[in-house]
């Protein structure tokens, strides 16, 4: 309980930063319209393979499965990119008062290479998470069990490699070599589970599609329920409720895309300052958290 009490309030630190600085939310925005956008197109050339050669031919397969490790890798992409940028705002608002989205963009252009090979890293760990799980009758609670492992761990390591590699300027293989260092020795002065941002996200989401679905499915529903055989009714009835729930979903995203960026980047700034302190002076925490653990 304590716990997802100390989320809660890390989540109100967080969004007081954002209210107080509007650019810190700008990427987590731009990463929903075109993840969106970059999500579309990549469906297309993956229907029209299916369309021409079919989905039981080995050609349309691979062809298939070729398209979609391009599409996790482009949704990756357009993830830790925009994720950068929100580090890279919340450091320099906590360290200098103001975080700008031109400098945010200037990180991106120098650090495009190291943020397109850890999206390349993480399509490869989706990819072994993926073989390891099986599909169909392949499916077991030793893989899902497994792959569920490796995507969590893997998950928590891109969250602290990202701003290792923004404020660091590391590549992919020094940023995990530093991410390895932090972990081992103790850097981290509070577990992940210790502020229960991911219980809080996950709740506030919960809410939001339920919401949404509610809220959709009630004003297409009666629309429908009068349109009788019109088919134009019909079909606005389906596209007002799914734009009301898809503004729900985005609302569920964003919440829990900045909240978890702007946390794990105090996390790692406060692990950071032990490091540079050492034994002798206590390490400065980042506001928001410090605020959360009473310190």
């Amino acid at each position: 309980m304590q716990s997802f009490s100390r989320g809660w309030n890390f989540l109100l630190q967080a969004w007081k930063m954002a209210m107080a600085d509007k650019d810190l939310l700008k990427p987590s925005l731009y990463a929903l319209i075109v993840g969106f956008i970059v999500s579309l197109i990549g469906i297309i050339p993956m229907v029209i393979s299916a369309l021409v050669l079919g989905t039981d031919s080995l050609a349309g397969q691979m062809i298939m499965g070729l398209f979609g490790v391009l599409l996790v890798f482009a949704q990756y992409s357009v993830t830790y990119i925009f994720s950068a940028m929100t580090v890279k705002l919340i450091y320099d608002y906590l360290t200098n008062g103001d975080g700008r989205m031109d400098q945010a963009w200037g990180m991106v252009q120098r650090e495009w290479l190291n943020i397109l090979s850890l999206a390349a890293a993480s399509t490869l760990v989706n990819i072994i998470k993926n073989a390891i799980r099986g599909n169909g009758k392949n499916r077991n609670f030793i893989g899902e069990a497994i792959a569920g492992l490796i995507d969590t761990v893997w998950t928590e390591a891109t969250y602290l490699v990202l701003p290792i590699m923004v404020i660091e300027d590391a590549n992919l293989k020094d940023g995990l070599k530093r991410a390895t260092y932090i972990v081992k020795n103790n850097l981290l002065l509070v577990g992940i589970s210790t502020v229960g941002v991911r219980w809080v996200t996950g709740l506030i989401g919960f809410v939001c599609v339920v919401i949404g679905l509610a809220l959709g499915f009630g004003i297409a529903f009666p629309i429908i329920s009068f349109a009788g055989s019109s088919v134009v009714l019909v079909i606005v009835a389906v596209i007002l409720g799914v734009l009301v729930a898809s503004i729900f979903f985005m609302a569920a995203n964003l919440i829990g895309s900045y909240t978890s960026t702007a946390y794990h980047t105090c996390l790692y700034l406060w692990a950071r300052n032990t490091e540079q302190a050492g034994t002798q002076v206590p390490a400065s925490i980042p506001a928001p958290l410090a605020s959360v653990l009473g310190q």
